[in-house]
């Protein structure tokens, strides 16, 4: 009749059961087998065509054989039948794996199949089935601020990866106030000098020299500026103040103050902002135009009004 059940494997080769011979001389009780077995049940053992009692006639260690008394003299009287021998490994190949609905853990004694990388075997794993804390090398929680070169670890699509916690923080930043003032001619705009640095971690803003924030991380920044002037030509003849921000040397946003219609003044305070989009190497300055009714050469801005800053817009 027909074979009935499952298909013979015959992608995979197989060893036979394997032998050993020895010759007994009446006083020997060791003897080397030419294959380790786990354990005395894991053989036959005959001596004279008599099977030796596992549990009591010899014990294994390795691949040595040791009879508690000395088996006879004779040829070949001794013969071992290895029936447990590991006879071959079958390997599964990547592509009967597919895709399948991820199971959780019901149990932290569950356990998952992997493949040792150093030996090659499959072998079994405690499956991972929650983080602890203790897990962690230095696990004390953070008491402040994190440094701009700590990590966080995220899933990407999957895959865990570093993250440098600067990545989500509103840096790129700056904030700048004017330690000296500087004339603003009359009716003309002039570039806002602000010297002293509130915060630039970053060292993104130059209070020496050009005065201009340029942030090295492409993104959206909010930036804004205040300028507050008085009037050079005395009481009541501040007319106009303009207060703009510039984007690679031209007007990017600019707001205005007109006082003559409320019989002029002698200070002005304006305030500009916008939300900007800047390449690494784009860069930002404040200006301000002021009128004024003498048209003085020199209208000074107040050092302890006059600001300019900005952050980065993280998620944007």
């Amino acid at each position: 009749m027909a074979y009935v059940g499952t298909p013979i494997d015959t992608t995979n080769t197989f060893q036979s059961l394997t032998g050993d011979r020895f010759d007994g001389d009446g006083s020997a009780v060791a003897f080397t087998l030419s294959t380790a077995p786990a354990s005395t049940l894991d053989i036959e053992v005959f001596v004279g065509n008599v099977r030796q009692d596992p549990n009591s006639a010899y014990t294994v260690s390795g691949t040595t054989l040791t009879f508690t008394g000395a088996p006879p003299s004779g040829t070949n009287n001794i013969y071992v039948v290895h029936q447990a021998k590991s006879v071959g490994t079958i390997g599964i190949p990547d592509d009967t794996i597919s895709a399948r609905t991820l199971v959780t853990a019901d149990s932290s004694a569950d356990h998952v199949i992997i493949e040792d990388a150093t030996d090659g075997e499959l072998k079994k794993a405690l499956y991972p089935s929650g983080f602890s804390v203790s897990s962690i090398t230095g696990a004390t929680a953070l008491a402040e601020q994190p440094a701009a070169t700590d990590e966080i670890v995220l899933s990407d699509a999957g895959t865990l990866k570093r993250l440098d916690i600067t990545h989500i923080q509103n840096r790129p930043a700056f904030a700048a106030t004017a330690h000296a003032s500087t004339g603003i001619g009359s009716g003309s705009y002039t570039k806002v000098q602000l010297q002293t640095e509130v915060t630039d971690a970053d060292s993104t803003y130059d209070n020496s020299s050009n005065y201009r924030f340029t942030p090295a991380v492409a993104g959206k920044y909010f930036i804004y500026g205040m300028v507050a002037i008085g009037s050079g030509t005395g009481v009541n003849n501040a007319e106009r103040l303009f207060v703009a921000l510039y984007k690679n040397g031209s007007k990017y946003q600019q707001t205005a103050h007109d006082g003559r219609n409320n019989a002029y003044g002698d200070t002005f305070f304006g305030t500009v902002n916008a939300i900007i989009d800047l390449d690494a190497d784009d860069y930002v300055e404040l200006y301000a135009k002021f009128h004024d009714g003498g048209s003085a050469g020199s209208n000074n801005y107040y050092t302890d009004s006059t600001t300019f800053g900005g952050f980065r817009i993280t998620g944007l």
